[in-house]
């Protein structure tokens, strides 16, 4: 595995990644109406490829595919952050969670803080990170659970 920043010719695949992860994986702890409304058929790769470039991106690949990727804020908020279906538990998540930490403390943040799916969760406790709450979101119509969760650096 190799850990890189992102580059715009990886968006395709970071969409792909994000779509399938979703519509895949998050699908044991959310109903179909629900993904669909998180990770549309129809996203714009034009606002993929300005939200990847305005955060600090970075891409885990093998044999030259796109294997997971995370966002980090200068803030300290880690954004989007998701891994392939057929690399999860494999410590792909944990190594690019290290980069986001990395930086995170090469910029001076002093904590870390994301908004995790119910299924990300069990990740992030694993990772140190505590629960601050949990709230209700709403994507295209759709309310969703997840958890706002920090971790002190």
């Amino acid at each position: 595995m190799r850990l890189r920043i992102y580059e715009i010719a990886d968006t395709a695949g970071i969409m792909k990644l994000f779509y399938d992860t979703i519509h895949e994986v998050n699908t044991r702890d959310y109903t179909q109406e629900q993904v669909d409304a998180w990770a549309p058929a129809n996203m714009n790769i034009d606002v993929w490829i300005k939200g990847l470039e305005s955060k600090f991106t970075y891409v885990a690949e093998e044999n030259g595919k796109i294997i997971g990727f995370g966002e980090l804020e200068a803030n300290g908020h880690i954004d989007r952050f998701y891994c392939h279906k057929d690399f999860q538990r494999k410590g792909v998540g944990k190594k690019i969670l290290e980069q986001l930490e990395s930086k995170a403390k090469y910029l001076g943040v002093e904590k870390l803080f994301t908004e995790a799916s119910i299924t990300a969760k069990p990740f992030f406790e694993r990772h140190n990170f505590i629960i601050v709450k949990q709230q209700e979101v709403e994507r295209r119509g759709q309310k969703l659970i997840n958890f706002i969760m920090e971790k002190s650096i």
